[in-house]
């Protein structure tokens, strides 16, 4: 703990805290980001997967159309 300014031994517990309140933010932020890009990711596979039924559903339609039925 010598080296490292960030760290304090907490007296009432012994353990060792880290008072890095602008690593912890940016730990925060990068975490946030990251779960926002999964839910886009999540949200554009969602969208693929209707697009492609869709396509399907078309393509059935027109081989109908194209059969007379």
């Amino acid at each position: 703990m010598k080296d490292h300014s960030n760290l304090l031994r907490d007296s009432s517990t012994n353990s060792i805290v880290n008072i890095d309140e602008n690593g912890y933010n940016s730990y925060i932020a990068k975490r946030n980001a990251k779960a926002k890009k999964n839910q886009k990711v999540q949200s554009i596979e969602q969208e693929v997967a209707t697009m492609k039924s869709d396509i399907s559903e078309i393509k059935n339609l027109l081989k109908e159309l194209l059969n007379g039925s």
